[in-house]
């Protein structure tokens, strides 16, 4: 690559130019162009890797409106907490899709994180109830923090509940996001206070369903964003039969959401229970929250031009403000 060189960017980069509510409005035009058939993403490619508790993840897009084509590679190892290391690893690479010429390198896992916290945020403010003051988040890692962010973004959030299999990390979950959003953020005394919750977000590598059906509020919206293979599962059939579902995408939920398959592989749903897409909602080619006691489910199993879009306003807004690392290709 002869005088060539791109842009890098590192987790420290992402975070200091991409605010998560500049990240919630990009996440209007992927999903926009995605459900209107202008973007080309194939089903993402996943490698099981030995011994069964990890996967890679191959996650092609194209968008001609931006003028960019991009791959994202992620690495998921649900042991690797357990060893003091980040369950995912994660880089972007985008080129211009005009000459083809790379652009950018960019640390995948601080994408990842805002991204997925952004369309939650965006499904939040399409879906849930205006009158959304709690909420909860199961799970306690990067995602669950960028979960609450993302609420809290669309929501005025007074107070939130946190959940999780070990005290200590909702107890050090509860006081850095209370210092961080100003928001009251309490370890959950029981799964009872779900009762009182206008917006649940799950976050988790969870195989069974983390909260009871019959404990749900009346209007409550839930963020389902960690389960991402078939046998993975947060969110109870019966909450999924009775809710308005919405999904990131068809094809990808159909082929890798748990939360959706089994449901389908039950019969106690068929394929048409899925309301549509979240770009759909956007477009307003499908309605939103109808009443305020309709409960709404969003699904989320991560698409590429998620990360394609974010990662491109990061590099626009790199130039422009002389962040990020020139690395020679030469």
């Amino acid at each position: 690559m002869k005088d060539s060189s791109i842009r890098f960017f590192s987790g420290s980069d992402i975070r200091r130019l991409l605010t998560m509510k500049q990240c919630t409005e990009a996440m209007k035009t992927a999903f926009a162009a995605l459900s209107a058939g202008e973007a080309v993403m194939p089903v993402r490619t996943r490698l099981e890797l030995p011994p069964g508790n990890g996967n890679a993840l191959f996650m092609p897009a194209y968008m001609p409106s931006i003028g960019r084509v991009g791959v994202k590679t992620i690495t998921n190892n649900i042991d690797n907490p357990a060893k003091g290391l980040p369950m995912n690893h994660a880089l972007i690479v985008i080129f211009d899709s005009v000459t083809g010429a790379p652009l950018a390198l960019l640390d995948g896992e601080a994408i990842t994180a805002l991204r997925t916290g952004a369309v939650s945020g965006l499904a939040t403010a399409l879906l849930a109830r205006e009158a959304a003051r709690t909420a909860a988040i199961i799970g306690t890692g990067v995602q669950g923090e960028t979960q609450l962010e993302a609420v809290c973004t669309v929501r005025p959030i007074t107070r939130a509940y946190v959940f999780d299999l070990q005290a200590e990390k909702a107890e050090s979950f509860a006081g850095k996001m209370s210092k961080r959003l100003n928001v009251e953020v309490l370890v959950a005394p029981s799964p009872a206070v779900l009762r009182e919750v206008d917006v649940i977000c799950t976050a988790t590598p969870s195989q069974r369903p983390v909260f009871e059906d019959a404990l749900l509020k009346p209007g409550v919206h839930i963020n389902a964003v960690g389960a991402y293979k078939p046998e993975m599962v947060e969110i109870p059939p019966e909450t999924i039969v009775r809710a308005k579902v919405v999904v990131d995408q068809r094809d990808g939920c159909l082929a890798e959401a748990g939360d959706i398959l089994q449901p389908l592989t039950k019969k106690l749903i068929t394929k048409d229970h899925i309301h549509g897409e979240l770009g759909e909602v956007v477009t307003g080619q499908i309605s939103a929250r109808e009443s305020e006691d309709e409960i709404t489910v969003f699904k989320s199993v991560g698409v590429a031009v998620q990360d394609l879009v974010s990662a491109d306003l990061v590099l626009r807004k790199g130039i422009e403000t002389g962040i990020g690392t020139e690395l020679s290709l030469a």
